[in-house]
């Protein structure tokens, strides 16, 4: 029943990630798939929300403290990498490398030095639907979709009549698919650690009445 609940709320969400989709698909002459197009912004967008949603699970919600962190280091390097055009432009270009590197080394020290606690926290968040969730939205923006983005394929396939603007927009379409999988993930992640925070605290309840 959950599961049938869960895909009556997500499936909306996926369409509505189409729909934007298919309006710059309609505008395609003029804005298309480029940097002001809707696509990058709901790329940004689901970003900004997952690296929040992490942030406030690393916060708030102790028993998977590390897990989100090192999330909350990926969404957020994500979405700076995702603004390289304006940060080339307002700043300077490569900007974009070294606000990464702030945000990423930070976190990767303090993952490490709570590497036993992150060991833990991953047995449970592994096992989990979240995971299952973010694992396919994972290789599907930074495997599948640079993969299926190479001029070579697309050249391939389209011969004399190659279009780069085609394959942006093909490349474009899978990495909002994976960016939206993996915030529906971060909902999830949100839950798991809600419920692993209950479960915690009646084990105490019940170590404290066999006391």
């Amino acid at each position: 029943m959950q599961a049938c609940l869960r895909l009556a709320i997500y499936a909306p969400l996926v369409a509505a990630m189409m729909a934007l989709v298919m309006h710059d698909a309609h505008h395609f002459g003029d804005v298309g798939f480029g940097e002001s197009s809707w696509t990058e912004h709901m790329q940004s967008t689901l970003l900004a929300l997952s690296a929040a949603a992490m942030w406030a699970v690393h916060s708030r919600l102790p028993d998977l403290r590390t897990v989100s962190l090192l999330l909350f280091g990926l969404f957020a390097a994500s979405l700076i990498r995702e603004q390289d055009a304006l940060l080339d432009e307002r700043i300077g270009d490569g900007s974009w490398q070294i606000l990464v590197s702030l945000v990423a080394i930070p976190v990767l020290i303090s993952v490490w030095r709570n590497r036993a606690r992150f060991v833990a926290e991953f047995e449970h968040f592994g096992r989990s639907f979240a995971f299952g969730l973010f694992g396919a939205g994972f290789l599907a923006t930074y495997v599948f979709s640079r993969l299926y983005g190479r001029t070579e394929f697309w050249e391939t396939l389209m011969g004399s009549a190659y279009l780069r603007s085609v394959k942006n927009a093909a490349e474009e379409v899978t990495e909002l698919f994976g960016y939206t999988l993996m915030a529906i993930a971060a909902i999830e992640i949100i839950l798991l650690a809600i419920r692993m925070g209950r479960q915690r605290r009646a084990k105490l309840r019940e170590l404290g009445a066999l006391r």
